[in-house]
């Protein structure tokens, strides 16, 4: 099982925190995109502190990912990757956020395949590290894939995972299965399913439908109840209490590397919108702590919910 990534969610303060209450559950993390910027790769290098190997230890493996489509950048950020020990990039073609499709970045290329070739025709034979890519089914269109995975056929990949939604449709509606199926009997690389694993039941469907895949990622199922892959492999636990657990060393965590306490009151509710849903609470009193605007009072309404 793979973390998928997850902008400000799946960072090094989870990755850490995670590995070291559930080891082993991981096989390795993709990390959140490192966004290339066109004449100016000292701002994206300025991003790689989350992936650096010394700032990881006690962490999950990791295997960086580059958002971005210009191909001078992609190789000297990825080789610089490889001269500090990794051995695989992840270029990212998936992402849905407007503000990047817009540029023909993430799934804003996948309707423009001679970019995507090009792309790759430059960057590969000059970039050390092994090359995966993470994708969607299409931008506004299913049959974009069929073209894309032609034409990723046609080079050396380490593998592909794909998200089987449009970017239009963003995180709405339900995974397209049966695209995933084309692609699942048509690509020549080793084929990862990311999309809507949130309990044992949902992996277990995937698995049993597409018994080949080299795996499966798993992305916002780990906030809404951070302990289910451990049910997946039958651990007897009690799952509030672990979740609990894990949401306490977090907010330890939040507490201790964020410098103020707007930036803990963000981070906090970034995480706590989501994983409220695997702790015990009503959707009502997850309301009521997202509402809260001092530190003080999210400090004690969380810590009555965790002791309770």
């Amino acid at each position: 099982m793979i973390l998928a990534p997850m902008q400000g969610l799946t960072e090094l303060l989870f990755r850490r925190v995670y590995e070291r209450l559930f080891p082993g559950v991981f096989s390795y993390a993709i990390s959140p995109f490192i966004s290339l910027t066109k004449g100016n790769l000292r701002h994206a290098t300025e991003k790689i502190d989350d992936v650096l190997p010394e700032n990881n230890v006690g962490s999950m493996s990791v295997v960086p990912q580059i958002l971005g489509n210009e191909p001078e950048e992609f190789i000297a950020l990825g080789n610089r990757l490889y001269d500090v020990g990794y051995e695989e990039v992840n270029w990212n073609i998936g992402c849905p956020m407007r503000r990047i499709t817009a540029k023909h970045r993430g799934s804003g290329i996948l309707p423009y395949p001679d970019e995507i070739k090009r792309t790759l025709d430059v960057v590969l034979p000059m970039l050390k590290p092994a090359l995966s890519v993470k994708m969607r089914i299409g931008l506004k269109d299913a049959s974009e894939m069929l073209t894309v995975v032609d034409i990723l056929n046609q080079y050396p990949l380490k593998n592909v995972t794909i998200h089987p939604r449009l970017g239009r449709q963003q995180y709405a509606g339900i995974p397209d299965l049966d695209t995933f199926n084309v692609a699942y009997n048509t690509i020549h690389h080793p084929l990862i399913y990311n999309g809507d694993i949130n309990t044992s039941k949902d992996y277990e469907i995937i698995v049993t439908r597409f018994p080949n895949i080299a795996d499966v990622m798993v992305g916002r199922g780990i906030f809404y109840n951070p302990c289910f892959p451990l049910l997946i492999n039958g651990k007897e636990i009690n799952v509030v209490e672990e979740n609990k657990r894990l949401l306490r060393d977090l907010l330890n965590e939040i507490y201790g590397a964020m410098p103020t306490n707007e930036a803990r009151i963000r981070k906090t509710k970034e995480y706590w919108s989501l994983m409220w849903r695997g702790v015990g609470v009503t959707e009502l009193q997850a309301k009521d702590i997202l509402r809260s605007t001092t530190i003080e009072q999210i400090q004690s309404k969380l810590e009555h919910v965790i002791s309770q």
